[in-house]
C-alpha cells in the first residue's frame, strides 16, 4: 500500500463524527485479517474484560478513555505488565489526544489524535516492517513524492490546454510554501491556513487566492501596493526569481484543493532530504518512472564516491593539516567559498545538493575550530549558491534543482545557527544559483556557462546518460561524431564519451578537474584505443573506481554496472588512487584499462598478431526457427525419416556449449534441397523460414527468402567443400564469476557453430590449450569488452590482438598433454560445462568448480606461465604487464588494413 493511502484510510477514520468504531476500523488499515476484526469487534476473541477496552493477544490492547488520559494509560501499562505474553502496542485515546507505546522498542506516542495519520508508520510491525527499517527508506521524502503524483494528475487534467512550463512553475513554487510553513521561512502553517480560509471548498476562488499571493512574492514589502490585503503582507518577500514570471490561470477543483491542504496538514516538510525528493518529483512527472518513486534518486555514498576522491578528501586533509592555526583556517575558509561546480547533466541537481551540503558543513567545522582556538570573528558567509551550475535538457528538472538546492541552503542556514549560536544566515531573500542552464549538454559551451580563469579552482562531475552506441538515436549518433570529428571509429562510442571529451575540453590548462560515472563499456574493448588516447596525451586518470553496480537505497532497485572516472590536468608529483572492491590502493599511474599500469592501449586487429588460424563468428540462421530442431523434434524426425541424419548437423551456441542443451540444424546445399524435394518435414520447414524472411522489415533478409535452406550469415570455413578437424569454441558472453571461461574443442565435421560463439578451425590442442589458459583469461578480463560485468569476448582484441608465446615442437606437445588431461576430466564427469566449472553466482546454493579440473587448469596454467617466462609471475597484474609488452613488440610488424 502506498503511504498516502494509509494516511488518507486514517484520516477518514479520524474524521468520523462517530468514533465507536474507531478501533476496528483502524486495525483494519493494517495486515490485520478481516476475520479476525470482525470477530474483534463481536467480541469473540477480544481478551479484554473491562468495558471500553479492546485486547488482541500478541497485537494490541486498546482502551478509551475515561477521563484523566495518563491515569488511563498508567493503569494500561500496569495491566500489561502482569501478563505473560504482551501485545506488540498499547494505545489510549479520548478522541482529542492519543498515547500509544511500542512494547518492542519502547518508543512512544504522545499526540492530537487528529494527526495519527502523520504517524501511521508507528504501527507497521502488524505489516511485519519494523518502524526503523521503514525509516531508513526516506519515508518523509516518498510521502511527499506521492501526494505530489496525486495533485500533479488532479491539474493535470482539470488543465489540458495549460501549458508545461505553467503547470510546473505553479507545482514548484506550491512545494516551496509546504516546505516553507513548516521550517519557519513562513510563518507556521502559514500557507495551508490561509488557503482553509480564503479559499472555497469547491475551489472555485483558488486560481484567484493563488495569483494574487505568487505576485506579492517577488516584491518587498514596501514596493507592494498600499492596497495589498494584510492576509498577504504577513507573507516574506521571497525573490530567487521564483515567483518572477507571471502564474498561468489554471482550473482548481474541490480535489485540487483539498489534496494541497492535505499536503500541508498530514506531511512533515522539515524531515525531507532534498537530493531525493527532488529525483523523485523530477519521476512523478514521467509516467514510466511513476510506478518506481523512490528508486530513482542516486544515494549519497555513491555520490561521495565521485566527489571525495574530487575535492572533498583534498579540503579535509587541508581543513586537518590548518587546525590551530588561525591564518591556515582563514585561507581555507576564503577558498572554499572561490571555487566553482559544475554538473553537466544535473538532473533533478543530487550531485550540487550534496556538494553544496558538505561544502557548508566544512564552513562550519571551520568556524568551529576557530571558536576552539579563541578567534572571536562575526559571521560572514563564505560557501553560496552561485558557486554551483548545472546543465540539464529537461526544464522540470532544472525548475526542481533550483528548488532544493533552496531547500539544502535553508536546511545548512539552520544546522549552522544550531551548532554556532551567534552565526545566523537569513534563508530569504532567496540566493540566486550560479546557473542552472536548460539546454543539451553536448551542444553548449560549458566555457560559456561556468566562467573561470587559469586562477579558479573548478570542478566539473556527474553522472550522464547511459547510451550504448547501438542503442543512441540518430540525433545522438550525429552528436557523438561531431563531437568526435577526425577520431576514427567515434560512431562506435558510447553516448556518455562526449561528456568526457567536453569535460578534457573545458578543463585542458585550468586548474580544474572532472569526473564522471560513465558506462564501464568506455574502458574495455574496441572503445579504449578509440576514446582514450588523444585525451591521455594532454590529461591522466587521477582516480577511478573500477566496475561496480551502482545502485540507489531504494528496496528492489536495478543497478546498472558503471566506473568512475577522475581526470586532471598532467602532474607527474600526484599519487593516483585506484578503488575497488577491497578499497583502494595508491599507484603510480593508472591505465585507461583502470588498472595500475601505462596509457598503452590495445586495437582491434583484423588480423593476428602472430600466425595462428583465425578465430570466426558463427553462423547466423533468420529463419524463424524453421532450420532448428530440439533434441525431441530430432529423434521423430530421424524416427521418421532416417535419411535426415546425415543432414542433421549438432547445432553449438552458448548454451549448447557450456549448459548442455542439444540442438540441431537442418544444413543443407542446394543439391541437397533438389534431393529432399519430396521429403514434407524439410519442405515445411523450408517454408517456415521462407515466410519468415518475407515479413521482415530488413530488404537484406527478404531476399534471402529465395534460398530457405541456408542460414542468412555462413561463416567463411563452413563454405568449403568439406569439413575436418577440430574447432575450438569460444562463447561471446560468459560469466566473469567462474574461474575459468569454458570453452569447447569438437570435431568440426558434425558441428555448426551459431551467432552466440566463435570458432576457431583447423585448430590444434596446443592452440586450445592457450586460450584455456589462466594468461589468456588476463587479458580477456584487462582489454576485452564486459557486457555488465560479464566478459564479451571479441576475436579483434580478445584472439588477434593476444601474443602468443613462441613455441617449440616440445612446448607444443607438452601443453597438449596437459589439454587432453582436462578433456578426459569433463568426460569422466559427465554433465554441462556450467556443472562443471560452477555455477556462475554468489548465492548461498552456488556450486563451486570441481576441484579435479581446477587442479589440472592450475596445471595447464604453470605450464603456459614458463611458456611466455622462465620465473613465475607474481600475480595476474605481472602477466598483463607481460603481455603488454609483447603486444606492443608484435603490434608494429602486422597491418591492420
Amino acid at each position: 500500500m502506498a503511504i498516502t493511502e494509509y494516511e488518507d484510510q486514517i484520516q477518514e477514520i479520524v474524521s468520523k463524527p462517530d468514533h465507536s468504531e474507531f478501533i476496528y476500523d483502524f486495525l483494519g488499515v493494517y495486515d490485520i485479517p478481516r476475520a479476525t476484526v470482525t470477530k474483534l469487534r463481536k467480541g469473540m476473541n477480544n481478551l479484554a474484560k473491562e468495558a471500553g477496552a479492546v485486547y488482541l493477544k500478541n497485537k494490541l490492547y486498546f482502551r478509551e478513555g475515561t477521563g484523566d488520559l495518563m491515569q488511563d494509560y498508567a493503569d494500561l501499562q500496569e495491566r500489561v505488565d502482569e501478563l505473560g505474553s504482551k501485545p506488540r502496542y498499547l494505545l489510549v485515546t479520548d478522541y482529542q489526544h492519543l498515547l500509544a507505546k511500542d512494547t518492542k522498542t519502547n518508543e512512544t506516542l504522545d499526540i492530537e489524535f487528529a494527526k495519527l495519520p502523520q504517524y501511521f508508520d508507528f504501527f507497521l510491525a502488524w505489516n511485519g516492517i519494523e518502524k526503523a527499517d521503514f525509516e531508513k527508506e526516506n519515508p518523509a521524502d516518498v510521502r511527499a513524492a506521492e501526494r505530489f503524483a496525486k495533485l500533479y494528475d488532479v491539474v493535470v487534467k482539470d488543465n489540458p490546454d495549460a501549458t508545461r512550463k505553467g503547470l510546473n512553475l505553479f507545482l514548484i513554487r506550491i512545494l516551496f510554501c509546504l516546505f516553507a510553513e513548516d521550517t519557519n521561512i513562513f510563518e507556521h502553517d502559514l500557507f495551508t491556513n490561509r488557503v482553509k480560509q480564503m479559499t472555497a471548498d469547491d475551489g472555485s476562488n483558488f486560481d484567484q487566492f493563488i495569483g494574487s499571493l505568487f505576485g506579492v512574492l517577488d516584491f518587498e514589502k514596501a514596493q507592494r501596493p498600499v492596497d495589498t490585503p494584510s492576509w498577504l503582507n504577513d507573507f516574506p518577500y521571497v525573490d530567487g526569481d521564483l515567483f518572477k514570471d507571471q502564474h498561468e490561470s489554471l482550473h482548481f477543483s474541490a480535489k485540487s484543493r483539498k489534496l494541497i491542504i492535505e499536503a500541508g496538514e498530514l506531511l512533515k516538510w522539515d524531515q525531507i532530504n532534498p537530493d531525493i525528493l527532488g529525483s523523485m518529483i523530477q519521476a512523478v512527472a514521467s509516467e514510466d518512472s511513476r510506478s518506481h518513486l523512490g528508486m530513482h534518486y542516486t544515494s549519497v555514498p555513491n555520490i561521495m564516491k565521485v566527489i571525495k576522491p574530487l575535492f572533498l578528501d583534498g579540503l579535509r586533509e587541508d581543513f586537518e593539516a590548518a587546525k590551530d592555526n588561525e591564518d591556515k583556517l582563514q585561507q581555507l575558509y576564503d577558498r572554499i567559498g572561490r571555487i566553482k561546480f559544475m554538473d553537466p547533466a544535473c538532473g533533478s541537481g543530487n550531485f550540487l545538493i550534496i556538494t553544496y551540503k558538505e561544502l557548508r558543513q566544512l564552513e562550519i567545522d571551520i568556524l568551529i575550530e576557530l571558536n576552539n582556538i579563541g578567534v572571536s570573528t562575526m559571521y560572514v558567509p563564505s560557501v553560496t549558491l552561485d558557486q554551483f551550475y548545472g546543465i540539464e535538457i529537461d526544464d522540470f528538472a532544472c525548475d526542481v534543482t533550483r528548488l532544493s538546492l533552496w531547500i539544502a541552503e535553508h536546511q545548512m542556514n539552520v544546522k549552522l545557527h544550531r551548532q554556532i549560536s551567534d552565526a545566523v544566515r537569513p534563508t530569504l531573500p532567496l540566493q540566486h544559483a550560479g546557473a542552472i542552464l536548460q539546454a543539451d549538454s553536448l551542444s553548449v559551451d560549458w566555457n560559456s556557462i561556468m566562467q573561470v580563469d587559469l586562477n579558479t579552482e573548478a570542478y566539473v562531475f556527474g553522472n550522464p546518460p547511459y547510451v550504448g552506441h547501438s542503442k543512441q538515436t540518430t540525433n545522438q549518433k550525429k552528436m557523438i561524431r561531431k563531437i568526435f570529428t577526425g577520431i576514427s571509429g567515434s560512431g562506435y562510442l558510447d553516448y556518455i564519451a562526449g561528456w568526457l571529451e567536453l569535460g578534457f575540453r573545458y578543463i585542458l590548462g585550468k586548474r580544474a578537474k572532472i569526473a564522471f560515472v560513465t558506462t564501464n563499456s568506455i574502458f574495455e574493448g574496441e572503445q579504449v584505443a578509440i576514446l582514450w588516447p588523444h585525451i591521455l596525451e594532454k590529461l591522466q586518470i587521477h582516480f577511478a573506481y573500477q566496475s561496480f553496480k551502482w545502485k540507489n537505497n531504494a528496496k528492489g532497485n536495478a543497478g546498472v554496472t558503471v566506473a568512475i572516472v577522475g581526470l586532471q590536468n598532467k602532474n607527474d608529483k600526484i599519487q593516483c588512487h585506484l578503488y575497488g572492491d577491497q578499497g583502494f590502493k595508491c599507484v603510480n599511474h593508472i591505465s585507461p584499462y583502470l588498472i595500475e599500469g601505462s596509457d598503452d592501449v590495445v586495437e582491434d586487429l583484423s588480423l593476428p598478431l602472430s600466425p595462428r588460424p583465425e578465430m570466426q563468428f558463427g553462423n547466423k540462421p533468420t529463419d524463424g526457427g524453421g532450420l532448428i530442431f530440439n533434441d525431441e523434434e530430432y529423434n521423430e524426425a530421424i524416427s521418421k525419416y532416417p535419411e535426415l541424419k546425415r543432414y542433421l548437423r549438432r547445432y553449438v551456441g552458448s548454451d549448447e556449449l557450456v549448459k548442455g542443451k542439444r540442438r540441431y540444424v537442418l544444413w543443407l546445399s542446394e543439391h541437397d534441397v533438389k534431393a529432399l524435394s519430396n521429403n514434407p518435414l524439410v519442405q515445411s520447414r523450408l517454408d517456415i523460414v521462407r515466410s519468415a524472411r518475407l515479413k521482415s522489415g530488413t530488404p537484406s533478409t527478404k531476399q534471402w527468402a529465395s534460398k530457405p535452406y541456408m542460414f542468412k550469415q555462413i561463416a567463411p570455413y563452413y563454405k568449403k567443400q568439406s569439413l575436418h578437424g577440430y574447432v575450438v569454441v569460444v562463447p561471446a558472453v560468459s560469466s566473469e564469476n567462474r574461474e575459468y571461461i569454458p570453452m569447447g574443442y569438437l570435431s568440426n565435421e558434425d558441428t555448426i557453430l551459431n551467432n552466440r560463439v566463435y570458432g576457431v578451425f583447423d585448430a590444434s590442442l596446443w592452440l586450445f590449450a592457450i586460450l584455456q589458459s589462466r594468461m589468456h583469461l588476463v587479458w580477456v578480463d584487462r582489454v576485452g569488452g564486459k557486457l555488465e560485468t560479464r566478459y564479451s569476448y571479441s576475436s579483434g582484441i580478445c584472439y588477434n590482438a593476444f601474443p602468443f608465446p613462441v613455441l617449440t615442437e616440445r612446448k607444443k606437445a607438452e601443453l597438449e598433454e596437459y589439454a587432453l588431461r582436462i578433456l578426459d576430466i569433463r568426460e569422466e564427469l559427465g554433465g554441462s560445462l556450467a556443472d562443471m566449472y560452477g555455477t556462475p553466482c554468489a548465492k548461498t546454493n552456488a556450486k563451486p568448480m570441481n576441484l579435479r579440473l581446477r587442479d589440472a587448469h592450475q596445471a595447464l596454467d604453470k605450464a603456459v606461465d614458463r611458456a611466455y617466462r622462465s620465473n613465475n609471475f607474481p600475480d595476474n597484474n605481472s602477466r598483463f604487464e607481460l603481455l603488454m609488452s609483447l603486444y606492443k613488440e608484435e603490434q608494429g610488424g602486422i597491418s591492420n588494413e
